[in-house]
């Protein structure tokens, strides 16, 4: 368990921050440890996403006790998404504040007991309120957990193990899915059991409680040098290094401020990464539920049958694994913000050949490629996101930009819904299409360079691109 003593925390000097960054920065192989947190962070991806996904489980039988109406279910939704919203900003400030550790432990146990609190619902009133506080929770930790990757792998490796951690994740929605599967048929109540089994979120907080240590990163900024090196050298002794071996000290400082104000995030050049990070993400949210949320009705619509449609859209099912484990493959090897304009322009190739083809075997090919490259697009976002804000500001940078992000995807069903009721099934999937083609524009032109470069451990109100690297 995290737990260094208080009196551990040294004030050192500005040259021994910079020692201790300049060895955390040279560490290049994936140590025992690393691969130990990996296993933990990847279980609380497993769970977010199963919480995430429980409500489409639960939802007909929902719909059929309550009596709601699609509208209702809608709604519900929404509400799931307007609480990411608040997480995600709420829950990335609370991490520079207060550490990643503590957050995302906190945000676990927070949408856990939210997701048991869903199962006792006795109206959807109450089970609106408790999915608001559940989606609350959700964003919260997965914006943490790209952040404490970002910060404590190795940097030529942040794409790829990032990519990995959304790989496992993923597995959270077979998963939900199973367990509703057993559970739904039982009675006409037993969905709130699928709520119960969403909150297995509580395991892997318990094991973070006593196993994952604070980023070490987060620590230095914070002044609490002596508790940061502990971590440091038990990574440096498992990759064979010596603390003096082949340290490059750069002249950057670590930290002057340990408690960086909000309004630092939209002052100097950190205002423009805020504003490109943030329609990164709102572009990326509307062009890929735009895509995958509506496939199966708009399907319908189009007049394929129910059987059709159902083979159609477990065949996509498979695309997410691939399109994740595919991000291993690119995100470290050439500039993030270039392969993801190619992953954009690609994808939304193929949701115009799935949207204007007639023919059967197309809208299959093109929708699997649509659905595969738009989740290998999200692991190379994914590691982007966090690389490009300095670390003070880390978690309530990434948290805005998810943020604005989510909140786009509570306007995205009445926006998809407008644009098919204006252009039909062809006009809806190619707006998708352009969305997602305005997010690998908007990260290519203005976005940072991160691919392989050390993050960024100092803020300044009037930074210069030579003072503050991303």
């Amino acid at each position: 368990m995290d737990s260094t003593a208080d009196a551990a925390r040294g004030s050192a000097a500005p040259d021994d921050r910079r020692v201790l960054v300049a060895r955390l920065d040279r560490l290049t192989k994936t140590t025992r440890t690393h691969r130990t947190w990996m296993v933990l962070l990847g279980s609380l991806f497993i769970a977010d996403l199963a919480d995430i996904n429980v409500l489409s489980y639960a939802a007909p039988a929902i719909r059929e006790q309550w009596g709601l109406s699609v509208a209702e279910i809608g709604r519900l939704t929404s509400l799931s998404f307007l609480g990411m919203f608040f997480g995600a900003i709420l829950g990335g400030r609370l991490a520079d504040r207060f550490g990643r550790r503590r957050v995302v432990i906190a945000a676990t146990v927070f949408y856990s007991v939210a997701s048991i609190l869903c199962a006792l619902a006795p109206n959807p009133a109450l089970l609106g309120v408790f999915r608001l506080f559940s989606g609350l929770g959700v964003q919260a930790v997965t914006g943490v957990l790209i952040v404490y990757v970002a910060e404590m792998f190795p940097q030529h490796k942040r794409g790829r193990i990032q990519a990995l951690m959304l790989g496992i994740g993923l597995l959270g929605v077979p998963f939900i899915a199973g367990a509703a599967r057993l559970l739904v048929p039982i009675g006409p109540e037993s969905w709130r059991w699928t709520f119960v089994v969403a909150a297995v979120g509580l395991i892997p907080a318990i094991a973070a409680w006593f196993s994952l240590p604070e980023s070490a990163r987060w620590l230095l900024v914070q002044d609490r040098e002596a508790e940061a090196e502990v971590i440091i050298s038990r990574l440096e002794r498992e990759a064979g290094l010596t603390p003096e071996q082949g340290v490059v000290v750069e002249d950057e400082p670590v930290s002057g401020r340990t408690h960086v104000p909000l309004s630092e995030l939209l002052r100097g050049r950190t205002r423009k990464i805020a504003v490109v990070a943030s329609l990164v993400m709102v572009f990326d949210i509307l062009g890929f539920y735009g895509f995958n949320a509506w496939v199966p009705t708009l399907l319908v619509e189009q007049g394929y049958s129910h059987e059709t449609t159902l083979t159609i859209t477990t065949i996509f099912a498979i695309a997410p694994f691939a399109g994740a484990f595919a991000g291993m493959l690119v995100a470290d090897r050439w500039e993030r913000k270039t392969v993801s304009l190619v992953l954009a322009a690609v994808s939304g190739a193929a949701m115009v050949v799935f949207a204007v083809s007639g023919e059967l075997w197309l809208v299959v090919l093109g929708g699997f490629v649509a659905t595969l490259l738009l989740q290998t697009n999200t692991a190379v976002i994914y590691s982007y996101l966090p690389e490009v804000f300095p670390t003070a500001l880390r978690g309530a940078g990434a948290g805005l930009a998810n943020g604005m992000g989510r909140l786009a995807g509570t306007v995205n069903g009445v926006l998809i819904a407008a644009v098919f009721a204006f252009a039909g099934f062809s006009g809806a999937f190619i707006a998708a299409a352009l969305f997602i083609l305005c997010e690998g524009l908007v990260i290519f032109f203005f976005g940072e360079r991160t691919t392989g470069r050390r993050l960024s451990d100092t803020v300044a109100p009037h930074d210069s691109p030579e003072e503050q690297r991303a």
